[in-house]
């Protein structure tokens, strides 16, 4: 887990989450961000299918639901971090599945997935991600939609999830809809440019889409009741820049 988005969004929401903390995908490939000095104090757990640098218990999050609890040790956390990791899952239902049963009701579970990203495997890359397929991965979560985000490769660039969802418009009528005038300006002057040949590669298409991830937040739904133990202060929604 190497993107710094990901770090500042645990960050944002840390007063929120409660240990123990399970973070899955652990293993440290030389760009992995350190979640835990982010939450702070509290048990916290780094699980990874393979063994290596910062990974205290090797599990494979797909496997039968009795193999995976008692790999961990019946424990039951507060918060579960799975971020940069559903997309190289062969089974990702099973794993998100696995992943809320380790959730005790009321804990939460932090996602991140790639939307629109460059193919690379650790050791496979399966899978792109919208906000609607992590909502269907996770059908027991409640996802709160001022903790749900779409963020690009550049840093703290944050958008609430709409239907602009990673896309950059090339036209010049969307920027001048959003109030954009120097977007505008400069998306008719690619236009232009494509019009005697320069620059057609790129302003031959309606838009492009930014390296996007998709960031969520989901509350275990209470079992018996079926409601969402999140009744305390809700963070303010994200704003676009």
């Amino acid at each position: 887990m190497g993107d710094l988005n990901q770090l500042l969004f645990v960050r944002r929401f840390a007063e929120h989450l409660d240990g123990p903390y399970l973070e899955v995908g652990a293993r440290d490939y030389g760009t992995t961000q350190d979640l835990q000095a982010v939450v702070g104090e509290g048990e916290y757990v780094r699980a990874d299918m393979q063994p290596g640098p910062r990974v205290d218990v090797v599990v494979d999050l797909t496997e039968p639901f009795d193999e995976v609890d008692a790999r961990l040790g019946g424990r039951r956390f507060g918060t579960a971090f799975c971020l940069s990791v559903l997309e190289h899952c062969g089974q990702p239902f099973a794993m998100a599945e696995n992943l809320t049963r380790l959730v005790r009701p009321g804990g939460r579970v932090v996602v991140s997935v790639p939307f629109a990203w460059r193919f690379h495997a650790y050791p496979s890359d399966y899978w792109r991600f919208t906000h609607e397929g992590v909502q269907r991965l996770f059908p027991r979560l409640a996802f709160a939609p001022d903790w749900s985000v779409w963020a690009t490769s550049r840093r703290n660039d944050f958008r609430p999830i709409d239907e602009r969802l990673g896309k950059i418009p090339l036209a010049s009528k969307p920027h001048w809809r959003e109030g954009h005038p120097l977007r505008a300006i400069a998306a008719r002057s690619l236009r232009l440019l494509a019009g005697v040949g320069v620059l057609r590669w790129l302003a031959g298409y309606r838009y492009v889409l930014a390296p996007t991830s998709v960031m969520m937040i989901g509350t275990r739904i209470e079992a018996e009741t079926g409601n969402v133990t999140t009744t305390t202060s809700i963070p303010p929604p994200f704003s676009p820049p």
